[in-house]
């Protein structure tokens, strides 16, 4: 199934659960998030693309946006002064962008298809319980250095294991390359591999050089941009 919807390109990489707080001072942005408040745009929806490392985000540079992005919807809008927002969304459905539009709106506009994960076999049941128990102990041993990003909470119990990945990493400190990475892989089970391996990955590299990497906001551009 494929829609059209306003496309917000940053810095960072969303995940589905994940929060996104922006601070909105570009027009054109401005007007994104009036069209958001008076249902222009329906449901208060949009997408979230990631700018590959290296590049500047801007119009200009559409050819370095990821071709997977992650839904958005905006719960929480507070206006200042000078026609300025702060914002804070929630991260709903991954998608696939098919064409872009630069012409329809002042923002960029997006036909996407959405991304459904695959269906994991019937007997992987056992095989996901002890993922998930191994995937949740890493986690503990990561949170257990001091590390975790500001204002994030780990995965309820009964989180289901299609999202199961992405609650643990928005907890952890990683790459927009990680991210990425992550919110492309459509297979549950290997999903929750590679977070595992990821959060093992960063444990390590904290315990033997005894340092803590910056916060996700070093990575980001969440709260100053557009």
């Amino acid at each position: 199934m494929t829609e059209t919807i306003p496309l917000f390109p940053l810095g960072n990489v969303l995940l589905p659960g994940g929060s996104l707080p922006l601070h909105i001072f570009e027009a054109r942005y401005r007007q994104l998030v009036q069209d958001l408040v008076n249902e222009v745009i329906p449901g208060r929806r949009f997408g979230v693309v990631g700018i590959r490392q290296g590049w500047e985000v801007g119009e200009d540079n559409v050819d370095a946006m990821y071709d997977i992005g992650c839904s958005a919807r905006m719960n929480e809008i507070q206006q200042l002064p000078e026609g300025r927002y702060d914002t804070t969304s929630s991260g709903e459905h991954r998608f696939r962008l098919l064409q872009l539009d630069t012409e329809a709106a002042p923002y960029l506009m997006a036909r996407v298809e959405w991304l459904p994960d695959t269906e994991p076999d019937q007997d992987s049941e056992q095989v996901r319980d002890r993922l998930a128990a191994s995937a949740r102990a890493a986690h503990e041993r990561y949170l257990a250095t001091g590390l975790r990003v500001e204002g994030s909470t780990s995965p309820p119990e009964d989180a289901d294991t299609a999202d199961l990945a992405y609650g643990l990493a928005e907890s952890c400190v990683l790459s927009p390359d990680d991210r990425q990475n992550l919110l492309a892989e459509t297979d549950p089970l290997l999903r929750l591999r590679r977070v595992r391996s990821l959060i093992n990955r960063e444990t390590e590299f904290v315990r033997r050089l005894r340092a803590v990497p910056a916060q996700l906001s070093e990575f980001a551009e969440h709260s100053g941009h557009n």
